[in-house]
Order: structure tokens, then C-alpha cells, then sequence
């Protein structure tokens, strides 16, 4: 069911300071900031030859990724996206398999412009999964 792994995504409080530490520092291509008002988060990439990077920062005040900065100060790995061929098949497959999808259940346009949904960590080793249109 599922492709490659399209991203790991990173919870940061400075975008910027974040984005300069894998520009300057490591060498890596970064993007520009993108918002995406809709998941509450503001976000780059940072593009390596075989996955991407995404780092993720708050925007505004009822942000998930606020939240989850609260619970982890010094931010960290926030979820793993993998690549699916089709996502209304994968998510009923999942569905029917007993895995929960977060939020209504339906895919919402992701920072890539494509379908995306989420999946809840409980049910995968404790790390939230999101799904992404291939």
C-alpha cells in the first residue's frame, strides 16, 4: 500500500533559525517558508536527493504544532509521510483494518498541493502517520 517516504517533518519554534542551521550549516537546499493557514503551520522544505526534510512552525494561536511544541520544548520529529497510489483506497482499506483517521476523515490539500490525511499514532507505534496522494 504504501510508496516512498515523501517527508519526515520536524516541530521547530524559529523557522528561520531552523531553516539557516540546515542551509548554512549542513549544506542542504531549503525552500522558501510557505503558510498553510489551513493546517496552522508555516513550513519548508529542505530537499535532499532521496526524501525531504519539512520543518514545521506555529501559526497562529490554536496551531497543533503549538501544541505539540508545549509538550516538547525543544520540538522535534512530528510525523512521517509516505506516498500512496490512492488514497481513498488506502484510507478505507486502513479504515476497515480498524486504523483511525484524524480529523472528519476526509483529505484536506497538503503543503505539496495534494490530497493528504493523517493517521492516529496510537495506532502506529506511537508516531502519527500522514498519507499523501502520489
Amino acid at each position: 500500500m504504501i510508496g516512498r517516504l515523501n517527508h519526515v517533518a520536524i516541530a521547530v519554534r524559529d523557522l528561520a533559525a531552523a531553516s539557516a542551521l540546515y542551509r548554512d550549516t549542513l549544506g542542504a537546499d531549503v525552500s522558501a517558508p510557505e503558510p498553510l493557514p489551513e493546517h496552522g503551520v508555516t513550513v519548508v522544505f529542505v530537499n535532499l536527493p532521496n526524501t525531504k526534510i519539512e520543518l514545521l512552525e506555529p501559526l497562529g494561536t490554536d496551531s497543533p504544532i503549538g501544541r505539540f511544541l508545549e509538550r516538547n520544548p525543544d520540538g522535534g520529529i512530528h510525523h512521517i509521510c509516505y506516498e500512496v497510489p490512492d488514497l481513498v483506497t488506502a484510507r478505507e482499506s486502513l479504515v476497515r483494518d480498524g486504523a483511525r483517521v484524524l480529523g472528519s476523515g476526509e483529505a484536506r490539500i497538503g503543503a505539496h498541493g495534494k490530497p493528504v490525511l493523517f493517521l492516529h499514532p496510537k495506532d502506529f507505534n506511537g508516531t502519527l502517520v500522514e498519507l499523501e496522494q502520489a
